[in-house]
């Protein structure tokens, strides 16, 4: 557990970060996905590594939970839910639903588990240590930051979700040809998934006024806004022929 100093100079540090890693994602492609690449090492079974790397979030932030005195507060129970009902599905759910044969770079894992670990941490420490008493009584669930926010985030949850789905039935069984994505947000943008999950994860930082969720929505930018500017790249070269008949923009729509 962390003291209140060490807890800010992580968000300090985790905000540095982010800042780099954002800079650095526009010159070297995280090599997963559709940017799979062997110099990242070996790689293993893309519905194991996402269980694997998406595990260690849930499990942080339930044993957070499991520990603090405030655990059956109204408040921080409700930010509980709210935060495991995403990584349940993406630890639990989704890796089960992804179909072909793709792989994902051990050291992409580690670096996903790492992250997901200290933020499970950042959210765990405020939520159920840090926040201020009396910041997070029943009076919060009428605050303007708490309804907009809640909205926000089940939003862009939605939209993630709905994108998913989009992308797992391009093609019908059998088929093996490439797609460009179409219907829900991938008539505004090439990235809709990446988009549903930065407004998520704003609304979470909206909803909890907190700076913990602040970093982790500065890091969900940092981490899918230059990936998605390189699949909008790899898009518009391998669907040249009607890529530009549609006004798609990268991850904001109307945007960039």
């Amino acid at each position: 557990m962390l003291d209140l100093e060490q807890f800010n100079l992580t968000l300090i540090i985790m905000t540095a970060i982010a800042v780099v890693v954002f800079i650095a994602l526009f010159f070297v492609e995280a090599g997963y996905g559709k940017m799979i690449s062997k110099k990242w090492g070996p790689a293993i079974n893309n519905k194991v590594a996402w269980f694997i790397m998406e595990c260690p979030v849930f499990a942080t932030l339930l044993a957070y939970w499991e520990m603090s005195p405030r655990q059956w507060d109204t408040v921080p129970l409700i930010f509980f839910i709210f935060f495991e009902i995403h990584y349940f599905q993406r630890a639990f759910i989704f890796p089960w639903l992804l179909k072909g044969k793709n792989k994902m770079p051990l050291s992409i894992i580690l670096m996903g588990m790492v992250f997901n670990t200290v933020n499970g941490m950042m959210q765990g420490e405020w939520i159920f240590f840090h926040s201020p008493d009396g910041m997070y009584t029943t009076q919060w669930l009428t605050t303007p930051q708490f309804i907009i926010g809640t909205l926000i985030f089940f939003t862009g949850m939605a939209i993630n979700w709905q994108s998913d789905y989009i992308i797992r039935h391009l093609r019908k069984p059998g088929d093996s040809r490439h797609y460009l994505p179409k219907g829900g947000m991938y008539n505004y943008v090439t990235s809709a998934n990446y988009f549903g999950e930065i407004i998520e994860w704003t609304g979470w930082a909206i909803l909890t006024w907190s700076w913990s969720g602040v970093v982790f929505a500065v890091w969900t930018m940092a981490n899918l806004v230059p990936r998605a500017n390189s699949i909008y790249k790899k898009y518009a070269v391998e669907f040249k022929d009607e890529f530009y008949d549609r006004p798609l923009k990268r991850v904001f729509p109307f945007l960039y």
